[in-house]
């Protein structure tokens, strides 16, 4: 079998275990502490990304009995095969072992991950592999820290050897001043790692079974433990809302640097906000506090202007959006359309050089090209139980303050008169208008001000 993972090919099989059974109780959360989200995708599921970049064709979840939650995320996902339980909680290498029957069968690779790292990737995930490849029988992920604090040391030899991994509550003095740390992610062979984690003891501060002594146990035994570096920021966890929020800015900041080397335009980079899948071809333009939710994609020559929201939305070649436009999920914009400021479209596509410049709510149907919609008009979809479409026609121009009621169309060409409300098909080429008639009474308003001041006291 062949896998290919992050550019390279490799003759063994890969599979991952990802650690998901902490409580996450400091982050003071409803939501369980990996289903949090960064870049608006769940931390598990950026756990997930990696392995699968990787290669690794199967994958197990490691979860706890209290993560209901969790469990049915990872199921909807990756199906119940996907799923171990650790029960009850006796430390990460009891979680790894706890995974050892889903991954019955299995002879390869196995990458132990976890679900509250979730800017890991696989370009520094595959040097474990690497290691491997080369002869290391345990492949460990370390990193350099600036404060080292809380993590594990990493002990090496003179020839770069891990020895051992020591955690900070167990390390002496000298240990402490170790700065090459442990991210807690390995790879080793299936086989070996079970056979090491079920020689794993207790014995220590918090009375749980590391997967950290795994190390010491494969040198026991004669077996090649090395380490591969990434960076600290790489292997950054999340246990409280202001790690959340430290590893969401440096998200932003890794996707605002990517899509400018790739040839966008942002005035003010800090200000703007993506997803984890938004694409945005070179060549777009991009103001000021702009916000992506997920599903977005820009093309080259767009322009986004300033304090826009986008999610679920397509915005073509040459458009202009906003400023303070919001595209909702399924908001196609053609080339050379304009939505501008304090316009609101879900669920239509909106034909090339359309406009709707001003105050509009475009609901679900379609603008014809070169349509313009004029300020104030609404898309009337929604009668308290069901949804309707409404269909602009091309080259049709909708008056100011238009209420369209759906189901309605517009034919190509046709104009409605301002401030009307269209509930029945408009021709092609035809004007419809629906109003009262304008009534006049001279001299009505001079009476009415005259009889106001005289009783308030004021003629």
């Amino acid at each position: 079998m062949t896998t290919k993972a992050a550019g390279a090919t490799t003759s063994r099989p890969r599979a991952a275990v990802i650690l998901a059974a902490g409580q996450g109780q400091r982050m003071k959360s409803h939501t369980p502490k990996v289903l949090h989200r960064v870049g608006g995708r769940a931390m598990l599921d950026h756990a997930i990304d990696a392995a699968q970049a990787v290669g690794c064709a199967r994958i197990v979840v490691v979860v706890g009995a209290h993560s209901q939650g969790v469990r049915v995320h990872v199921v909807e996902r990756l199906g119940e095969g996907a799923i171990a339980v650790q029960d009850p909680p006796l430390g990460t290498g009891h979680a790894v072992l706890a995974a050892k029957a889903a991954l019955k069968g299995f002879e390869g690779d196995v990458l132990v991950s976890y679900a509250d790292t979730p800017l890991l990737t696989a370009t520094a995930v595959e040097p474990l592999f690497a290691l491997r490849a080369a002869g290391a029988d345990v492949a460990v992920l370390g990193f350099d820290a600036a404060q080292p604090g809380a993590y594990g040391r990493l002990v090496l030899a003179a020839d770069g050897v891990l020895t051992r991994i020591v955690e900070a509550k167990d390390a002496d003095a000298g240990e402490l001043a170790i700065t090459a740390c442990n991210s807690g992610v390995l790879a080793a062979d299936a086989g070996l790692l079970f056979d090491l984690l079920a020689k794993v003891g207790n014995r220590n501060a918090k009375e749980e079974f590391y997967l950290t002594d795994i190390v010491g146990l494969a040198t026991d035994a004669g077996r090649s433990v090395r380490v591969a570096f990434a960076d600290e920021i790489d292997v950054a966890g999340v246990n409280s809302q202001s790690e959340l929020a430290a590893v969401e800015a440096s998200f932003q900041d890794r996707r605002r640097v990517a899509l400018m080397a790739d040839g966008v335009t942002m005035t003010a980079p800090h200000t703007v906000h993506f997803a984890w899948d938004t694409h945005i071809e070179g060549g777009a333009v991009i103001e000021p506090y702009v916000v992506f939710g997920p599903g977005v994609r820009v093309a080259t020559g767009a322009v986004i202007r300033a304090f826009s929201h986008l999610e679920g939305a397509v915005v073509q070649s040459g458009a202009v959006i906003g400023p303070y436009a919001r595209l909702r999920p399924g908001a196609d914009i053609g080339e050379g359309a304009h939505i501008g400021n304090f316009v609101e479209v879900k669920k239509v596509k909106v034909g090339p050089g359309a406009k709707a410049n001003h105050l509009s709510y475009l609901g679900d149907g379609s603008i014809g090209a070169g349509a313009n919609i004029g300020a104030g008009t609404i898309f009337c979809n929604f009668d308290g139980f069901d949804k309707f479409e409404t269909h602009v026609g091309e080259g049709a121009f909708i008056g100011s303050n238009c209420a369209l009621v759906a189901p309605v169309s517009i034919g190509k060409g046709a104009y409605t008169g301002s401030g009307s409300v269209i509930t029945r098909p408009v021709p092609a080429d035809s004007l419809a208008v629906e109003r009262g008639l304008q009534a006049e009474k001279p001299g009505w308003a001079a009476a009415f001000r005259e009889r106001k001041r005289r009783a308030k006291g004021l003629a």
